[in-house]
């Protein structure tokens, strides 16, 4: 038999819900009501359109009323707004606004999606405010645009930090207006962690917007043009977007009797069916279940709004549904950066009291010697039976990518330490051969099967105040970029060989950059009896956590992207470097050798792919004695301009004071005496070197008996013991055994494979880098003339001495190694 089915709402919903309606009967008459004169828009693309990024409006518009009525068969009825819904004789009033007429009809079946709508808070000066809008639709839009387009609007105020409000914060900017942000909590963006979206209050300082946390909107003055805030700040704008938040439209089902719930959401079953019969409900206007915990909660996307149009016209028709909840899937746009999480926020596990675990990667987006590679902040939550619990993801590349397949790995099951078998596509320009998603599945294992326990970021503070006892296990190079207060300081490769300074009756607190060095700290340290925490997320995770947001004026026009000065000195043009794709602290150590080349006061350009590296540029600038003379976002990357030494206002060198830029110490040299030939104990020497070299030492290397094998560049003919030890001995760098699992070499070839992998560079090009930045290589005359090796046989830059030439130099060092 033939349904009468009304629908009120369209866009997401009720248009799904109707063309599924007709697709599945011919016979049903399918009525949609539409109060306005769009039914079907892409409602997420109007900030985009105000901004001019999509230029064209009538791409927003997925439907016209005549196309859909005449591909589907529909009544569609625009400018008709349903007034009241009478459940017990099953009709509706509704009211025309172009005639201005009422009229009854009747239904078998009522389907509610009227969405939700803006949050407007009774704010004293609003009604007399003229430039003060919100955006849900396509005439709000028009109204923005049009006031823009009329009145010289050159500062903005967003209210509120969610999906539109920044949305709407970033295509202003588009526009060249300068932006200030208000949001009454202490982080825009709920549904990621703090953490994580300091990230995105960086960024956002970065594009020069005035963020405004904790504090809220008080009163409008002089007609909107000036701002009172809950603090009292005044703030002068041209234009104000009220961007607070959506609750649902629940006028009708509120007047109709239906039930409500979850922050006046309408109640509905499984179904989707209301307290009333045969009166159904979908979209932003219902509650939902949370598809982690299961309890009732509001999601206003396009997804749930979509797929529940789809299903409540299956269960109309009679077809079987399966709708376990709502995970809150989302992705956005900040500037240069991408977004995503899904599931549940730690913030709101807390608030429910459910026990989690957490961990925090910052993988590179796609292979690092494959360009344009950048880092990817990831976060996964997970319970103690390893339930994915929520994720989250900010980068400029590959986020979304990694989030869905997180999604799509909740909603069927899988669990945290499942990630690590999920076998992902992989090419160098689109991932690594161990995915970012494999990645937090392999940490997550090692959390769960204890062969780690962690500390968060936010722990560290209380620990270091109640004097425990932390210990530091990066390069030395890194240590500029900034190191929390009081902790010891032992670079990993030296970890094996001074384990007697560390204290077997504390906690050690260990820590590196990232995470990753931290674990294998942990377990060297663990399997020696240790009690052994690991920073989770590294340093990073830390220092990103505790970005100071800052007060950017707006009374100086802010451009969109700022040309940096380009000063030359002596005549040297400025020099420029690309350090993107560079795992930390690749970028760092890329800028010293370079900076250790140039004359006092010369600029360097140098460009980066992890956003991070405008903090850490700006920490190493102030702790080597440089000077950082811009910092931008430009293309995606992070583009620094230094200059070498002190400069003054007027960016010229100072002159006669100019300080080199290195750090200051009693003795600036370190010496080591290299006795191996195993490749990973001479990869060992080189990392410590290098390190000490960009952070100013002057490091000579003494090389004797085995050792020597590094240093070969080609091989000549030989006779007599010379050709013996040829024979038995490494041709040099690239074919040298490792110390333990050599394997006949298999491996070493396993070694050199995940040191391609990982972006890290093979031994021949560490020693060349080595070089580059000043580090002196003196080969053992005696050594070389019992195992009959030639000059001619070494590197050109080999110096050559005794016992007395090393002596000597050890004599100015505070660093002396044996290896």
């Amino acid at each position: 038999m033939a349904k009468k089915i009304l629908i009120i709402g369209g866009v997401a919903g009720g248009a799904t819900a109707a063309t599924r309606l007709r697709r599945l009967s011919e016979e049903d008459q399918i009525i949609l009501f539409e109060k306005g004169e769009y039914i079907s828009f892409a409602n997420c693309g109007l900030p985009y359109h105000i901004g001019g990024v999509i230029k064209d409006r009538e791409n927003l518009l997925l439907q016209t009323v005549e196309g859909m009525e005449k591909q589907y068969n529909l009544d569609i009825r625009n400018f008709s707004e349903v007034t009241k819904i009478d459940s017990e004789n099953k009709t509706v009033t509704v009211y025309h606004h172009q005639t201005k007429q009422s009229y009854e009809e009747s239904f078998d079946q009522l389907i509610l999606s009227t969405g939700a709508k803006a949050i407007t808070p009774p704010i004293a000066g609003l009604q007399e405010a003229s430039n003060v809008f919100s955006l849900r639709n396509i005439p709000d839009m028009d109204l923005i645009k049009d006031y823009i387009a009329k009145n010289q609007v050159k500062t903005a105020t967003v209210i509120g930090g969610g999906f539109i409000g920044l949305e709407m914060m970033e295509n202003l900017r588009e526009l060249d207006i300068q932006v200030q942000l208000v949001e009454m909590a202490p982080q825009v963006m709920p549904n990621v962690d703090f953490e994580m979206a300091q990230q995105i209050h960086q960024q956002m300082n970065l594009h020069g917007v005035n963020l405004i946390l904790n504090d809220g909107l008080k009163e409008f003055q002089e007609a909107g043009k000036r701002l009172v805030l809950t603090s009292g700040k005044i703030l002068q704008s041209d234009l104000t977007i009220l961007s607070i938040g959506v609750t649902p439209e629940n006028a009708l089902a509120k007047e109709a009797g239906l039930e409500l719930g979850f922050r006046g959401g309408i109640k509905v079953d499984t179904k989707f069916q209301t307290s009333a019969k045969d009166i159904y409900a979908i979209g932003d206007v219902i509650e939902v279940p949370d598809f982690v915990t299961k309890e009732a909660t509001n999601i206003p996307l396009a997804w749930p709004a979509n797929r529940q149009g789809r299903l409540v016209a299956d269960v109309i028709n009679g077809l079987a549904i399966d709708y376990p909840g709502t995970m809150g899937t989302s992705v956005a746009k900040v500037f240069e950066l991408t977004i995503a999480a899904t599931g549940n926020t730690e913030r709101l596990l807390k608030q429910k009291g459910i026990a989690y675990h957490v961990v925090h990667v910052h993988p590179n987006s796609h292979a690092g010697y494959y360009p344009g590679a950048s880092p990817i902040h990831l976060k996964l939550l997970f319970g103690q039976d390893g339930k994915i619990l929520g994720a989250q993801a900010i980068g400029i590349e590959g986020v979304e990518k990694r989030i869905d397949v997180i999604a799509t790995a909740m909603r069927f099951g899988g669990k945290a330490a499942d990630l690590a078998s999920v076998e992902l596509s992989y090419a160098p320009p689109y991932s690594s051969a161990k995915d970012p998603v494999n990645m937090l599945g392999y940490t997550a294992d090692n959390l769960l099967q204890g062969k780690v326990q962690t500390i968060q970021w936010h722990e560290v503070d209380a620990l270091l105040k109640a004097d425990a006892f932390f210990l530091d296990i990066r390069e030395e190079f890194e240590l500029a970029t900034g190191q929390l207060a009081t902790s010891a300081w032992i670079p990993l490769n030296q970890l094996r060989q001074r384990l007697v300074e560390l204290p077997k009756d504390q906690t050690i607190y260990v820590y590196c950059q990232v995470g990753q060095r931290g674990y294998n700290a942990a377990r060297l340290l663990m399997s020696h009896g240790f009690d052994v925490r690991n920073l989770d997320g590294g340093y990073k995770t830390y220092k990103q956590a505790y970005y100071e947001v800052k007060t950017i004026s707006l009374v100086t026009p802010i451009t969109k992207t700022k040309t940096p000065v380009v000063a030359q000195v002596s005549g040297a043009p400025v020099i420029e470097i690309d350090a993107c794709g560079l795992q930390c602290p690749g970028p760092i150590l890329k800028v010293k050798q370079e900076v250790d080349r140039m004359e006092v006061g010369q600029r360097l350009a140098v460009q980066a792919s992890d956003f991070g590296f405008s903090a850490d540029i700006a920490a190493w600038c102030k702790n080597t004695g440089n000077t950082l003379l811009s910092s931008e976002i430009k293309d995606n990357k992070v583009i620094a301009l230094l200059a070498k030494g002190q400069v003054d206002d007027n960016l010229m060198p100072s002159v006669p004071d100019i300080e080199e830029g290195v750090l200051k110490e009693t003795k600036d040299g370190a010496t080591m005496v290299v006795f191996s030939g195993d490749m990973d104990k001479v990869l060992a020497s080189m990392i410590i070197a290098s390190g000490a070299a960009a952070m100013g030492k002057q490091v000579t290397i003494f090389f004797t008996f085995w050792g020597l094998s590094a240093l070969k560049k080609q091989k000549i003919k030989k006779g007599g013991m010379a050709k013996m030890f040829d024979l038995m001995l490494p041709k040099g760098a690239a074919s040298m055994p490792i110390s333990a699992m050599n394997m006949g070499g298999l491996g070493a070839k396993m070694m050199k494979y995940i040191m391609k992998e990982k972006n890290v560079d093979s031994l021949p090009v560490m020693i060349e880098k080595a070089n580059e930045l000043g580090v002196k290589f003196v080969a053992c005359t005696m050594s070389m003339d019992i195992m009959g090796i030639e000059k001619s046989e070494l590197y050109d830059f080999v110096e050559y001495g005794g016992v007395a030439t090393y002596l000597g130099d050890s004599e100015a060092a505070n660093l002396n190694l044996f290896i």
